[in-house]
């Protein structure tokens, strides 16, 4: 992979006017500088100055932060999240400052656009989210992290209508069910959450092939007998029951969660590291049957995405590091985040996360982050 700094190099070319020819070469630099400078205008005033420069600037490592600086990358990269930052009301006191970890992010996503630097120290932020459980020192997993990461920024910002667009940007709505296989009563009820978690293999412990697979096994109902029985109300007693989950609703940015780690009989936790494609876009309402879903048609129109971010693993269960792949929405170019080093990738570089089965310390996607069609 090459080494850069991975900042976006302002483009010199620009729509020159008709009558290129009858003006001095002065006179069209002047043109060209001010077509640029309203237009970076124009997007400074609507997302500000870190999405207009990408934000592809590194955060150093303060200890076993990768997981952290790899899941803040995917956070600062998605201008629709730092809309919602920059309108979170300021704390009061500097006691509420230091322990309120939006703000602390709105510092440090400041701090990584105040100047040239290729990369800053999220310390402060380790700091702040230390108050509230999260060790420093410590190797995280990077899904676990993320729920404890927005749980905290959802119940820490102030503004309830900021809270309601945060919830839309990232909260998948589900519908749990259970049948009775004699009467066909089902009992069903609403649930959210922040990623799908993917399984890797089938109920019969088979290789799943690709993404799309997944996604239609975690959608597959369940067939409950034996020991697994149900209490069905209208039978009034046990009975086999089909357990399963409908799709209602899907946000701005859909985050899915591939299982690659898992437990032995021993408790020793494994990682799998066999190859599991994604494509760069996803239509549900072409993989997901009508059973599958619970939604209106209208809905399932804007059910097609397009890759935005992949953080990967490199490592074993027990020891291993994160790094970020992140589509900036500005240039619309592939960054790879690792740590402080920031570098300009391709979509080969990115295919190289699909994992590799005889390769059990290589670099795996383990979160994948999807955006909508047409909201960029």
């Amino acid at each position: 992979m090459g080494q850069g700094t991975g900042r976006q190099m302002r483009s010199n070319k620009s729509e020159l006017p008709v009558n290129f020819n009858m003006k001095t070469a002065a006179e069209v630099e002047k043109d060209t500088e001010k077509v640029m400078k309203s237009r970076d205008q124009k997007l400074i005033s609507v997302y500000g100055v870190a999405d207009l420069n990408n934000g592809a600037i590194g955060l150093y490592n303060v200890g076993l932060s990768c997981c952290l600086n790899s899941l803040l990358q995917v956070f600062f990269m998605n201008r629709h999240f730092t809309v919602i930052l920059r309108r979170i009301t300021v704390p009061f006191s500097s006691a509420e400052q230091r322990k309120n970890v939006p703000y602390q992010m709105l510092l440090l996503l400041e701090e990584m656009q105040r100047g040239k630097r290729e990369a800053v120290s999220p310390l402060e932020l380790s700091r702040c989210l230390s108050l509230h459980g999260v060790e420093l020192f410590v190797q995280h997993d990077a899904a676990q992290l993320l729920l404890v990461l927005w749980n905290l920024i959802k119940s820490q910002i102030t503004n309830t209508d900021l809270v309601e667009r945060l919830t839309a940007l990232y909260t998948i709505w589900v519908q749990d069910y259970l049948v009775c296989q004699r009467c066909s009563f089902e009992t069903n009820w609403d649930s959210h959450m922040i990623t799908l978690p993917l399984p890797m293999f089938d109920s019969r412990s088979h290789w799943l092939s690709t993404l799309e697979d997944s996604l239609q096994h975690f959608f597959q109902p369940e067939q409950l007998t034996g020991n697994d029985m149900c209490f069905c109300e209208q039978c009034k007693q046990k009975t086999p029951c089909l357990q399963g989950t409908r799709l209602k609703q899907l946000p701005l940015t859909l985050t899915l969660h591939l299982k690659r780690f898992y437990c032995k009989k021993s408790t020793r936790i494994q990682k799998i590291s066999h190859s599991l494609p994604f494509p760069q876009s996803l239509n549900f309402s072409e993989i997901l049957t009508q059973e599958q879903c619970h939604a209106d048609a209208k809905d399932k129109v804007d059910w097609q995405y397009d890759l935005f971010a992949v953080v990967a693993h490199l490592g074993s269960a027990n020891f291993g590091h994160y790094c970020a792949y992140t589509r900036s929405l500005t240039d619309h170019q592939w960054y790879c985040f690792n740590d402080s080093s920031v570098c300009q990738v391709s979509w080969d570089d990115i295919k190289c996360t699909y994992g590799k089965a005889d390769l059990r310390w290589g670099e795996t996607a383990y979160l994948l982050v999807y955006m909508k069609k047409n909201t960029e």
